[in-house]
């Protein structure tokens, strides 16, 4: 028979005939046969199927093949046997060499057919050798796959054992040899499908024995991490990753992270090639685990791996963003790399020039998934473009191309920003340290304390967060320019972009620092306030001043004199009067009018000045005149004795008479008494204002405590209202009348009649204590709301001529005190306007005495854009009568209002800086620090303006060059901060290393962020407030 099947085969009959023939053979196949005749037909169909010529000659050798086996089970176990099988794998078969497919496939087909036999057993274990040797050899991708089917169908011929984890190490090393030269779709297909199939069986080996799983990965990660040039693995090991279990990210890149013996190289070439993969077709959770072992880097501090990987790669993966099958995970690791490279725009501009075609590209096909794809690579730009600002010849044809797509809000930029930064992820190694609120948690950056410095690092952040005001500072073009404003752009510009937790603002403090006041040792925060603005806005008189000169100077001029400059500004400041282009940015932002009427109670003359303010200073009022300071119809006013108020008794049980109380009645402007004034005899009080008797006199008295047992806590409001409410000028008190041309008892009331922008509040909380001859602290807890109103007057007397000066030292003004009184019937012409301020920042001193204790801020972002119609009511609405309502227990319309505001969440927006330490907090913190720890009391206050347009600038998003609403930064600001955050992140890895080599010897303690309710947000000093010392101490260090 088997004569006849190979003259068949061979013979050139039709190929029906030759169907019909083999069907008669292989029905033969159930008659009985010795074994010669079977061993001859195995041969015959063994030689069909290994060496047929054409692929007839296979097929028919496969069918006699299986016909005769099964019906002759007996002689083709005898023939199959160990023995052949070993030849064939060994030495091939006749002139077929051993690695063929074929032989794989024959003897698969052979396993089938005697699966039932008790040989197979051994032919079993003989595979399992084999299968280890031929896969050490490195066999091409289509006999890997072969190998792979046949070991999927027979699990038995797997190695067992150690031999298990060998075959699998050796397995990942032939995929990591596959190479795929054509670029033909169907060979691409069949390479895919090749290496798959051999993945698959790795995934089952690791299933079925787990213990192969770490060292299969192990050996990944030494293929993918080799630095031999000669030697290339393959992106086909990417399909070994979509069958990793994905719990095992953490354990698996925490061990890679913290392992000494990989190198910096390594590391790089195996992050490197784990980019690589992206462009493996079907993988799965590649773009995990790239995004993974980058965060997993961050949290080590190594920097400059996740530098020069990001720089090598980023335009590879933006590529890969062309390609559907790879775009999601391509742009999972693009938004990842982008938004974690925060130190520098190096990486965006890699692939800004390529951006604009890709949104065309894919707004041109109109498909959906395109459309959703741009809007996530829309928001992506524009976070990008709002940390990078200042470029808007990169950025304009980019914000064109996708105008059409939504634009995130700030918000939205600030938070996914914040959460990407590399040092936002988690550091296990660093956790037995005390570490810093990182500025990745809050998005702002601390003040080092440089020793005692807290009182101006408090006032930094406070104006800082003056949003309009940092605007302003940095869009100044100061270019050649050593000027203080200069140094206090490049502190914000710092503040803003620095990826540091803490800066030390060394140059600034050294230039802005009063000349008396002493170094290391605690000063004013008030008084450094007062006089950091005074510099800035005489420095920028000054260079007014030199600039216009120089552009009206003939070139044989000689140069103006410095004392001519000088005397240029003060007749400048003399002269001026109306124009906000005229003013300094310290005037457009802080500068307010305050108009003084003196008004003779002998004469009826009246005396006025107006004069400009950056601050107001704001006494204690005594408890017994507080129900009197409303803006309302005297004539309407209730009566002492009917406003059932409780009368202070006594001083308090902390309090001594004549000791703290002497502040309590300073008034901030007494310098408008002494100082001349505009005489205006033609005008008169009204003839029927009575002259107060002295039985009418309501004398504020020095000894009524500041708070007696059960009075309401006063707020700010009061404060304020005390302050512009009328004086009687008596007593050792007189104003010099030049009508009466003498002493003469005097009413004086004070008016705001232009607001500024900024209002800056001081509490006047330290008064000279005559009686022992100290300074001493007024801790009373104040109110602060979160909207206040402010009466502003506009009379014709706000053109008159003013010299600038800025608010009178508190310190005279609590030692020359005034004493303040009802107003003696004088009735408005018109009701002041009322101008709504929201709160921007507190600045709280902790401490007993002016000399001691320390500064901190609470402060929030307040712009003039919000809207006014939700926060405020209209201004006909509102009287001035806040500080009435509320001590007769009812709620004002501010009360009213600051509900609503913190009903909408807008207290979540508050941050405290406490020198090097920022964390969030909440407008409820900031009411409650007094009541909590009761020598912690807020001294300065900012409000902003509501609903403002100070239209300073012409610039705005809308122009494409304020991009994040933050003005874009001078080329030579954004290198220094460019340089700086490099140098800081080789900083942090340096330590990083250094604590690995510790951790294990280390004893460390643990302090957690924060302060609780026992302890207060803490003190100044070399470690106080986080100024120094412990982790910050690391930090400082210069490399």
């Amino acid at each position: 028979m088997d004569k006849i099947l190979e003259g068949l085969v061979s013979s050139s009959h039709p190929l029906p005939l030759k169907r019909v023939i083999v069907r008669k053979v292989v029905e033969s196949a159930e008659h009985w046969l010795d074994e010669a005749q079977c061993e001859a037909m195995f041969d015959l169909t063994t030689r069909l199927i290994l060496e047929g010529q054409d692929p007839f000659q296979r097929q028919v050798g496969h069918q006699v093949l299986e016909a005769y086996a099964r019906y002759h089970r007996p002689e083709f176990e005898s023939f199959f046997n160990k023995t052949f099988v070993l030849g064939l794998l060994q030495q091939g078969y006749h002139s077929l060499d051993r690695k063929d497919v074929a032989i794989v496939d024959y003897i698969h087909n052979g396993l089938r057919l005697i699966m039932s036999c008790p040989s197979v057993l051994d032919l079993f274990s003989l595979l399992q050798v084999e299968v280890l040797r031929m896969v050490c050899e490195r066999p091409e991708p289509q006999l890997c796959a072969r190998l792979s089917e046949l070991l999927t169908d027979f699990v038995q011929c797997v190695p067992k054992g150690k031999l298990s984890i060998t075959f699998c190490q050796q397995l990942v090393r032939t995929i990591g040899h596959f190479q795929c030269v054509s670029t033909q779709e169907k060979e691409l297909r069949e390479y895919v499908s090749q290496v798959t199939k051999v993945s698959n069986l790795l995934q089952n080996i690791w299933k079925a024995e787990p213990s192969t799983l770490l060292p299969s990965l192990q050996e990944v990660f030494a293929s993918i991490s080799s630095t031999d040039a000669s030697s290339e693995p393959s992106v086909a090991l990417a399909s070994l990753v979509q069958h990793i279990p994905l719990q095992m990210i953490t354990v698996l890149i925490r061990s890679l992270t913290t392992d000494p013996n990989v190198k910096d190289a390594s590391m790089t070439h195996a992050l490197c090639r784990m980019i690589d993969w992206l462009s493996w077709p079907l993988a799965q959770h590649v773009d995990t685990w790239v995004i993974a072992l980058l965060k997993g880097l961050a949290a080590v501090q190594k920097f400059t791996i996740l530098i020069d990987v990001t720089l090598l790669k980023i335009e590879l993966v933006f590529n890969r963003l062309w390609f559907p099958l790879v775009r999601p995970g391509a742009l999972a690791v693009l938004s990842h790399m982008l938004l974690s490279f925060q130190h520098s725009p190096e990486a965006f501009h890699l692939i800004v020039p390529h951006v604009v075609n890709l949104v065309h590209s894919f707004k041109s096909d109109g498909l959906p998934s395109s459309t959703a794809f741009l809007v996530q690579l829309t928001e992506l730009i524009h976070c990008m473009m709002y940390h990078y600002s200042g470029f808007p010849d990169l950025y304009e044809p980019i914000l064109e191309a996708i105008k059409d797509f939504p634009k995130p809000s700030e918000e939205k930029i600030k938070l996914i920003l914040n959460q990407s930064a590399w040092t936002s992820q988690s550091n296990s190694l660093a956790s037995c340290l005390s570490r810093l609120s990182g500025k990745s948690e809050t998005g702002k950056t601390g003040l080092i304390n440089l020793g005692n410095t807290c009182y101006m690092n408090s006032v930094i952040q406070a104006l800082f967060m003056a949003t309009d005001f940092r605007r302003q500072v940095l869009s100044l073009n100061l270019n050649g320019c050593n000027s203080l404003m200069k140094k206090l752009q490049h502190l914000f510009a710092f503040l803003a972009h620095t990826q540091r937790e803490a800066y030390a603002p060394r140059i600034f403090f050294e230039a802005s620092r009063p000349p008396w006041f002493t170094p290391r040792s605690q000063q004013d925060c008030s008084e450094y306030l007062r006089f950091l603005l005074d510099r800035l806005h005489e420095e920028e008189k000054i260079l007014k001043v030199q600039s216009s000169h120089k552009a009206s100077a003939s070139p044989g001029c000689s140069e103006t004199s410095l004392q001519e400059v000088v005397n240029k500004a003060a007749a400048l400041t003399e002269t001026y009067c109306t124009g906000d282009g005229e003013k300094t940015l310290i005037e457009k932002m802080f500068g307010g009018k305050l108009q003084t009427h003196i008004c003779c109670l002998n004469c009826r003359s009246t005396s006025q000045k107006v004069e400009a303010f950056t601050d107001l200073s704001l006494a204690f009022c005594p408890s017994s005149s507080v129900e009197n300071l409303s803006f309302q119809d005297p004539a309407s006013s209730p009566s002492t004795q009917d406003d059932g108020l409780t009368q202070a008794s006594g001083p308090g049980p902390s309090e001594e008479p004549g000791a703290c109380n002497l502040s309590a009645v300073a008034i901030a402007c007494d310098s408008a008494v002494s100082e001349g004034m505009v005489d205006s005899p033609d005008e008169f009080c009204p003839e029927d204002t009575p002259v107060p008797s002295n039985s009418s006199k309501m004398l504020v008295n020095k000894d009524v405590p500041q708070k007696p047992g059960g009075e309401t806590t006063p707020s700010v409001t009061d404060l304020l209202s005390y302050f512009l409410a009328p004086e009687i000028l008596t007593g050792d008190n007189q104003y010099y009348c030049e009508n009466c041309a003498s002493l003469q008892n005097a009413e004086k009331t004070m008016q705001i009649t232009e607001e500024p922008e900024y209002l800056i509040l001081t509490l006047l909380r330290f008064s000279y204590d005559q009686k022992y001859h100290v300074r001493r602290k007024i801790l009373d807890n104040v109110s602060l709301p979160l909207v206040l109103e402010l009466p502003v007057k506009r009379t014709p007397f706000s053109s008159l001529s003013e010299s600038w000066s800025l608010d009178v030292d508190f310190t005279d003004i609590s030692e020359s005190l005034a004493k303040k009184l009802k107003p003696s019937g004088t009735e408005e012409a018109c009701s002041p306007k009322l101008v709504p301020y929201l709160l921007s920042s507190v600045v709280v001193h902790s401490g007993v005495s002016s000399e001691s204790g320390h500064y901190y801020s609470y402060a929030r972002n307040v712009t003039g854009t919000e809207s006014s119609c939700q926060m405020c009511p209209q201004p006909e609405t509102l009287a001035f009568s806040s500080s009435r309502n509320h001590l007769l227990g009812r709620d004002s319309p501010t009360t009213v209002i600051e509900q609503d505001l913190e009903n909408k969440d807008m207290s979540k927006e508050w941050f405290l800086f406490n020198d090097s330490r920022v964390t969030f907090t909440s407008f409820q913190s900031v009411q409650k620090i007094t009541s909590r720890f009761p020598k912690d009391t807020a001294y300065v206050l900012l409000y902003k303006r509501q609903n403002s347009t100070n239209g300073l600038t012409g610039n705005n998003s809308t122009t494409g060059l304020w991009v994040n609403g933050d003005p874009p930064l001078q080329k030579e600001l954004m290198d220094a901060i460019t340089k700086d955050n490099k140098l800081y992140l080789q900083e942090q890895e340096l330590n990083a290393r250094a604590r690995a080599l510790q951790a294990a010897s280390a004893s460390c303690s643990f302090r957690p962020n924060g302060f609780d309710d026992n302890d207060p947000p803490g003190s100044c000093g070399p470690t106080g407030g986080g100024g120094g010392g412990g982790f910050n101490t690391v930090g400082r260090l210069v490399f």
